[in-house]
């Protein structure tokens, strides 16, 4: 069996996935996970990003912690030819798994996740969208707690810390990632 490409992934993601925001927010995530992979792993960026692309493919028809993203890992593990590097970070990502992140990869994904969605709310809320979003900008909504409330800032803080990164830049880089994909 072939290694599972970003079309595949993205093939099974779509049929996952009908929810449109959804789906941007996996391609946001897979994104950021690709500007990271061109700085740590510039050989892997394709494997970088399928973990983006299907780190929440089962949340729609498997919303709860019970569920996911177990059963999506269950489903991959079973059926598709993604490593078990890529599982183990999108268990990761979830923190109620009890998986530990040690990868570059999984420190990665458990960092970029909440950001992303958080980066895609900013851009909604204002007029030029991403074109000039600084993190400044992304700081500041930061601390509006009602602002994208269900966005984990402890999550956002701790992936920061686990990834051992300048917030400024780590927001940054997302923010590129997501402008450049045209998500935003």
């Amino acid at each position: 069996m072939a290694r599972m490409t970003p079309d595949d992934a993205r093939s099974l993601m779509h049929e996952w996935t009908e929810n449109p925001a959804l789906r941007v927010h996996m391609e946001a995530v897979a994104a950021c996970m690709g500007a990271y992979a061109a700085r740590l792993a510039p050989n892997d960026a394709d494997r970088w990003v399928v973990a983006g692309l299907l780190h929440d493919f089962d949340y729609e028809k498997h919303p709860t912690p019970a569920e996911h993203p177990f059963v999506g890992v269950t489903h991959l593990r079973e059926h598709t030819d993604v490593d078990e590097e890529i599982l183990t970070a999108i268990l990761g990502h979830a923190e109620y798994s009890g998986t530990r992140r040690e990868t570059p990869m999984a420190k990665t994904l458990f960092a970029v996740d909440e950001l992303a969605g958080f980066i895609v709310a900013c851009a909604k809320v204002r007029p030029s969208g991403i074109a000039d979003l600084e993190p400044k900008s992304v700081k500041k909504k930061l601390k509006v707690a009602s602002f994208a409330a269900a966005v984990s800032r402890a999550e956002i803080d701790q992936g920061i810390a686990e990834l051992a990164v300048d917030p400024t830049e780590h927001i940054q880089t997302c923010i590129d990632a997501i402008r450049d994909a045209g998500l935003a």
